[in-house]
């Protein structure tokens, strides 16, 4: 118990230099640059230490228990004995791993339906929009997004297929989707990209893409196990652009073929 409160004491440390710059910043400009009173400051003041004491019981509670499960369930579904079952002499095939795929769909669409930088974004979008993109909407197609970007990655690293094959091929399928997504979903398809690579996703995604290049037979942890994020921030852009196209297609019909 004393060693948890120790741990938890140095990472809360840690956050608080971590914030530092960004209070100094902002209070250094509102009195030296605006030189005007910081209206609300006690409120503000409230506001950033339950943030510093949040940030810190989350980032402890990704290093004690999502990260190490991440990685432990990597480890036991790649397992050959449980894959292969009563034939562990024989050799496995990419189709093998089929619980590993539905894990990495699993986690990767849980993961981003929970990250908060995520739901701050999709709150304002909503705000700005006058309600025309809803919460939820915007939330689950960025999940899906991550979701099959995670799992498209976790068969890239079961097969040892290069990753710039599939980053430069999605990033080409990107730019042929912009040209014709509605303007007004452009930025934020780009930008829901982004919100996905925060506190909860990154711990488990690489914590996941680590674990199964360290039990693949013939992968290298550093060469292999990186590059899942790159998915998980890609797949998003192309999941909210077809959501816009879909949603826009969808009202053409209705608008030409009224009941």
């Amino acid at each position: 118990m004393l060693h948890i409160l120790q741990d938890l004491i140095y990472v809360i440390a840690v956050t608080v230099w971590d914030v530092l710059p960004i209070v100094v910043i902002i209070f250094g400009f509102q009195i030296f640059i605006l030189r005007k009173p910081i209206p609300h400051l006690k409120r503000i003041i409230t506001g950033f230490v339950f943030v510093l004491l949040g940030l810190g019981f989350f980032l402890e509670g990704l290093e004690a228990a999502l990260f190490p499960l991440g990685k432990l369930m990597a480890q036991q579904l790649t397992d050959p004995a449980f894959i292969a079952g009563d034939d562990v002499g024989r050799v496995l095939e990419w189709w093998d791993y089929q619980w590993v795929y539905l894990f990495a769909f699993a986690i990767g669409f849980s993961t981003t339906i929970a990250e908060p930088s995520l739901l701050a974004v999709a709150i304002k979008a909503n705000q700005v929009s006058a309600g025309s993109i809803g919460i939820w909407g915007l939330r689950i197609a960025v999940a899906i997004g991550a979701a099959t970007g995670v799992t498209l990655g976790v068969y890239r690293i079961i097969t040892g297929t290069p990753l710039y094959w599939y980053i430069i091929s999605g990033y080409v399928f990107v730019l042929v989707q912009t040209m014709f997504a509605p303007r007004m979903i452009i930025a934020l398809a780009y930008d829901s990209g982004g919100v996905t690579t925060s506190t909860v996703t990154v711990p488990l995604v690489a914590a996941l893409g680590l674990g199964l290049a360290s039990t693949v037979p013939g992968r290298n942890p550093l060469l292999d196990g990186f590059g899942l994020i790159a998915f998980t921030c890609l797949f998003p852009i192309m999941s909210v652009l077809a959501f816009a196209q879909l949603s826009e297609w969808k009202a053409r019909r209705s608008n030409k073929n009224p009941t």
